[in-house]
């Protein structure tokens, strides 16, 4: 019997990333639909979990993507809602790749050094990667703050997290790389999750503080997010801090995305989101 995977986007067109990985973790056929909300979605489930027979459902599950990490924690929502007793499928969610990507850098950055008790820093955390980064950190027992150019959408962002994983995080302003170097002054762990090709910091501005033992940057796109490191840089130390370039950490992330594509082929009982992949990403790493 056929795997297959239906790909739920949030966003028009379903990303070709996801569709490939789709493919890669195991999927016989990957079908994607895009810009959906929870309210087009219904059709749509029950076509999965009315087509086969209890024992067979475990060759059909869903994705959810999408650019947006809100709409897509509602639309996950929205389609485990529609399942009931030997109705379901499994489900799994990634917006914007918001969960593998996170869980491989910090599984990462906790085999280079103890996460818990550090004071931590996601800079430009307001995306899905640095909020569920974030989380992710607090969750081991670090002290987190979140930057972001107004204080407002920092504010936002870590009140996100604080109602979906009840931590405390700091929110912090921070409009320019001067700024962003006042933030980091007293932090032990730094993780970049800046947009791509916007450079964070500069290499001065990292590379004489003392504090500083770990730091990870997500962006692969030129001019990377801290100046100074590479994005191959795979746990090596750079002026006395191991550093976590995006491809660094990347192959970790691609692995764990696929393992997690093939999880969902396991039965159908699978519900995938942040705890579980950042569970696998750590044994993973």
């Amino acid at each position: 019997m056929k795997k297959l995977l239906f790909q739920f986007d949030t966003d028009l067109h379903p990303s070709v990333f996801d569709t490939v990985v789709g493919y890669d973790g195991g999927a016989d056929h990957v079908i994607g639909y895009g810009g959906l909300t929870p309210s087009t979605i219904t059709g749509l489930v029950e076509g999965t979990i009315f087509t086969r027979a209890p024992k067979d459902k475990k060759n059909t599950a869903i994705f959810v993507g999408g650019s947006d990490m809100a709409a897509g924690q509602a639309l996950f929502s929205a389609v485990q809602n529609h399942f009931f007793h030997g109705f379901q499928v499994s489900v799994m969610l990634d917006s914007n790749g918001s969960n593998t990507t996170a869980a491989a850098a910090i599984a990462k950055l906790a085999t280079s050094g103890t996460l818990a008790g550090k004071k931590a820093v996601v800079l430009a955390g307001t995306g899905p990667v640095g909020q569920r980064a974030a989380a992710m950190l607090a969750k081991e027992g670090a002290e987190v703050s979140l930057t972001a150019r107004k204080m407002e959408r920092a504010v936002q962002a870590c009140a996100n997290m604080k109602v979906r994983f009840g931590v405390d995080l700091t929110p912090v302003e921070a409009l320019d790389n001067e700024a962003r170097a006042a933030a980091i002054e007293h932090a032990n762990i730094v993780f970049a999750t800046g947009a791509a090709g916007v450079e964070l910091l500069t290499a001065e501005q990292w590379q004489h503080n003392k504090n500083i033992e770990m730091m990870a940057d997500a962006n692969a796109s030129p001019p990377i997010g801290i100046g100074g490191t590479d994005i191959m840089d795979k746990g090596i130390a750079r002026h006395g801090k191991i550093i976590w370039g995006a491809i660094g950490f990347g192959g970790l992330k691609l692995a764990l995305h696929r393992a997690c594509i093939a999880k969902l082929f396991e039965d159908n009982q699978q519900v995938l989101d942040a705890e579980n992949i950042f569970a696998l990403a750590k044994e993973m790493a």
